[in-house]
């Protein structure tokens, strides 16, 4: 399956129906969209995934979302995003990239391990304090935000 990753350009449509699947809130994804870089991945002229990465501090980037339309799930394509935002992060001269998710998000728990992150840290009650509305995923409530990092 060739899938093809490319930036976001001036004009073209955000893909909210994309990156609301990874995170609920529309205010918190305008935020990190006005910071960051948007990348969508297409699989025959159909835009099927993105990611977001954006610059946290001096030589470190943080994916900020990572998604995939669901009947595109479970083939390897969130996999080849993640990659993708680490090696757009070393053509931006990143040392590090970051990336956190939910404790409810096992998959990507194990997916950011796969592609070799480590996990640094919690930040306990992340999604209550700053999302609304309760999360559920996997039969788990969505409280933390668990916190990976990558020396690149």
């Amino acid at each position: 399956m060739e899938v093809i990753i490319k930036e976001l350009t001036e004009g073209q449509s955000i893909p909210y129906h994309l990156l609301l699947l990874a995170d609920p809130s529309k205010e918190m994804v305008d935020t990190y969209i006005k910071r960051g870089i948007c990348y969508t991945a297409s699989f025959r002229d159909e835009v099927i995934g993105g990611f977001v990465i954006l610059t946290t501090k001096p030589e470190t980037m943080e994916i900020a979302n990572v998604a995939v339309r669901e009947d595109f799930q479970g083939l390897g394509i969130g996999k080849k995003l993640v990659l993708s935002a680490i090696e757009k992060a070393k053509e931006k001269q990143a040392k590090t990239i970051e990336v956190g998710t939910g404790n409810s998000s096992v998959n990507q728990i194990a997916l950011y391990q796969k592609c070799g992150f480590r996990i640094v840290g919690i930040d306990q009650d992340f999604f209550i304090r700053n999302y609304s509305e309760e999360i559920f995923e996997n039969g788990i409530q969505c409280r933390d935000m668990i916190r990976f990092r990558l020396d690149i």
